[in-house]
């Protein structure tokens, strides 16, 4: 009786490690790390692990935006995960000293001093070991990358070389008021921002520059003022009215770049523009002679219009300019994560403040995009009503008002940046982790810049785009976004000229109306 319990019990002990053995080796049983979805969906069915095609055509492929337009599909909601890691970019980027040594270009040591101490710069992005070299070498350039990745440094380091350099080479004097570059922006915050990085970078050297922002041209032109100028940062309009009054002279500048290209070479700008770069003797090829008098032009934009060639054809010949792109150029930035909720319009200031509160909390800096003034204004009161340190910034606002409001927000003065598309263009918001479209754009073009505003080479933290999406318009702009993203291809009409976009809506709308526009009164 007693070996018969002892037996039963060995055999026992033996079914049990048989049993957990078989346990661990059950192939079906090993728990394998689940691969996080490039498109997460409410409707699980929608996630996607591998994209399609990238030749698939719109309309064949499921998307989760298929059904937004009816009212049923409020609260659904589609996320772009971040796909690119930090440490992805920078594994990319390359030391400072080892480029140096590739390509034989000699910055001068005072440059790379403000570099590295000032500007904590030691590496340079993918674009800007592309880009630095061509604009070294005096070539007509197009730099034509994703936003955040270092445009301005790639052309400004350069010219700032070049400028020293023929700075110690002159013999004589310059007059006041003479610059040897020109930089042109559309508005005013980023003529400041670039200011204020050639600034950093001519800490204790002789290179002297100067920001003209608009606002009071009337004053310069009654009561100019006249000084040592080697690098001028102006906006358009206000640099075309003090050159065409004299107050500075161009027959020395040798470099003349159009920052942000895509929104000064739209039709709003492109005729004013187009007139004042017919001042400058453009070479017809790079030369290093410096006996020869050629200006030099530099383009820097994330987004082109498709007439570019065109406008430019007329100040420079087009066969000599060197592009230099970024594989990302005109995709989805991949390093950041883009949540898109569909909501009613009523519930979207409700969803905003709990937004906002959370980035609080965290002490993360927010920026809140509108389409129009007016909601941005709505948007600047509602939040601060509700306790959040919001400033506005838009378009309408008087110069006196809108001057520094920028700058107050980057210092962490308040919480929220509540702007329309004139914070999106080129200002280097490193601070900030979150942007929400308040507003979704209504052209492809302005949501690129819109997300471009976080994630910069500055600051790759992990950042956020929310989208709310509350109409019609918004859902078929948002489908040809996913299918760009589902397919990993480019994404679609991503023309800047947004004037002649419009133009051409309207005559579209009064022909099928029956209705003609007489050429005259087209806008």
């Amino acid at each position: 009786m007693l070996q018969t319990s002892k037996t039963n019990a060995v055999f026992g002990i033996f079914r049990l490690y048989a049993t957990a053995a078989a346990t661990v080796i059950k192939p079906k049983q090993i728990q394998k790390p689940k691969q996080k979805p490039l498109i997460s969906c409410k409707r699980s069915q929608f996630n996607l692990y591998v994209p399609a095609p990238e030749d698939s055509e719109f309309g064949t492929i499921p998307l989760a935006t298929s059904g937004w337009k009816h009212y049923k599909s409020k609260d659904d909601l589609m996320i772009f995960n971040a796909s690119v890691s930090k440490q992805d970019i920078l594994a990319e980027m390359q030391e400072i000293e080892e480029y140096l040594k590739e390509t034989n270009i000699c910055l001068n040591e005072k440059l790379l001093e403000n570099l590295r101490n000032v500007l904590n710069i030691t590496a340079f992005t993918s674009i800007q070991s592309k880009a630095i070299s061509k604009v070294y070498d005096s070539h007509h350039v197009l730099i034509a990358a994703e936003t955040g990745c270092g445009k301005t440094l790639a052309y400004m380091l350069p010219i700032l070389q070049r400028v020293i350099e023929r700075k110690q080479a002159q013999q004589n004097k310059r007059k006041y008021n003479t610059p040897l570059a020109v930089i042109i922006t559309p508005g005013r915050e980023l003529a400041a921002q670039i200011g204020v990085v050639a600034e950093k970078l001519c800490e204790d050297t002789d290179v002297q520059i100067k920001t003209i922002l608009g606002g009071n041209t009337k004053r310069l032109m009654v009561n100019p003022e006249f000084s040592d100028v080697d690098i001028l940062v102006s906006t358009v309009g206000a640099l075309s009215k003090l050159v065409t009054t004299g107050v500075y002279r161009m027959e020395n500048v040798r470099h003349v770049v159009l920052d942000e290209a895509d929104t000064l070479l739209d039709d709003s700008f492109s005729d004013k523009l187009g007139y004042f770069l017919r001042r400058f003797p453009f070479h017809k090829n790079h030369t290093q002679d410096e006996q020869i008098v050629g200006t030099q032009l530099i383009l820097a934009s994330a987004t082109m219009p498709t007439n570019t060639e065109e406008i430019l054809q007329k100040v420079i010949d087009v066969q000599t300019l060197h592009e230099v792109s970024s594989p990302n150029l005109h995709k989805l930035m991949p390093h950041i994560e883009q949540r898109f909720l569909r909501m009613s319009k009523q519930s979207r200031p409700t969803t905003l403040l709990n937004l906002v509160k959370k980035d609080i909390a965290k002490r993360q800096p927010t920026i809140v995009f509108s389409n129009k003034s007016a909601t941005s204004d709505f948007v600047d009161i509602f939040l601060n009503n509700n306790g959040v340190r919001s400033v506005n910034l838009n378009g309408d606002m008087l110069m006196k008002i809108r001057v520094g409001r920028f700058e107050r927000f980057q210092e962490g003065n308040y919480d929220v940046l509540s702007t329309t598309d004139v914070g999106s263009r080129g200002l280097d918001t490193t601070n900030a982790r979150h942007v929400i479209n308040f507003d979704f754009p209504l052209h492809v073009s302005d949501y690129i810049h819109r997300c471009g505003r976080i994630g910069r080479v500055g600051n790759l933290k992990p950042s956020l785009v929310t989208n709310f999406i509350s109409s019609r318009r918004e859902v078929e702009v948002v489908q040809r976004i996913e299918h760009a993203a589902r397919t990993g291809g480019l994404l679609p009409d991503v023309n800047a000229n947004i004037k002649n976009i419009i133009n051409k809506r309207i005559m579209k709308d009064m022909e099928a109306a029956g209705m003609v526009l007489p050429e005259e009164e087209a806008f």
